[in-house]
Order: C-alpha cells, then sequence, then structure tokens
C-alpha cells in the first residue's frame, strides 16, 4: 500500500476514535521496533493503535501478524518507559476499508 493511502486510512481511524469518544494522545510515535499509528485514551486507559487498511476487512486483517504484534509490543513497551507511564494499556487494531471502519479492542496473540 502506498504511503499516501495508508495517510489516509490513518486520517480516517483518527476521526473514528475521536468520533467514539477516544481523545488522541499522539501519532505515528518510533521506535527501533517499528511505529505506532495512534496512541488515544479513553476512560483512563491508553490505547495503542495500528490501522490496517484494505479494499477487504479480510485482507487487511491478514496484515495483523504474530511478528508485526510482536514488534508492535516492544514499541509499546518502549513509548512507556520513555514516557515514564504506568497506566493500564491496551493494543487495538482499526480496520479500515472503503465501506466500514471497525475497532478490535484488546488484542492479543
Amino acid at each position: 500500500m502506498s504511503r499516501a493511502k495508508g495517510n489516509i486510512a490513518e486520517e480516517r481511524a483518527t476521526a473514528f476514535l475521536i468520533e467514539n469518544g477516544f481523545s488522541i494522545v499522539e501519532r505515528n510515535f518510533y521506535s527501533r521496533f517499528g511505529e505506532i499509528d495512534i496512541i488515544a485514551s479513553k476512560n483512563g486507559v491508553l490505547h495503542f493503535v495500528e490501522v490496517k487498511s484494505g479494499e477487504e476487512y479480510e485482507l487487511a486483517i491478514q496484515n495483523i501478524t504474530p511478528t508485526k504484534l510482536s514488534r508492535f509490543t516492544k514499541t509499546v513497551f518502549v513509548y512507556l518507559k520513555k514516557k515514564d507511564l504506568d497506566v493500564d494499556f491496551c493494543i487495538d487494531v482499526v480496520i479500515v476499508t472503503p465501506q466500514s471502519i471497525e475497532l478490535l479492542e484488546n488484542i492479543t496473540l
């Protein structure tokens, strides 16, 4: 996917999260392990959000691999350490397709 399409998907995901009561804390946090697309907060919980997009839901969700999730989790812990945070958090995915946007909260392996 092109970076431009990725940016559009991230913008749609950000708007979706805001519409659903989330506050955006930060976007595009990088570590040597990878990137966190969106960091949001809701009800005292920090949500680390990976945005995946595709023409169809199944194609987008297939891009969440164990390796990707492992790198993402390492980046979450880098963020928490760098910001010296001890808070409740979860790892979420927002799936963006031309037809829909869906939030999958608290994903695990």
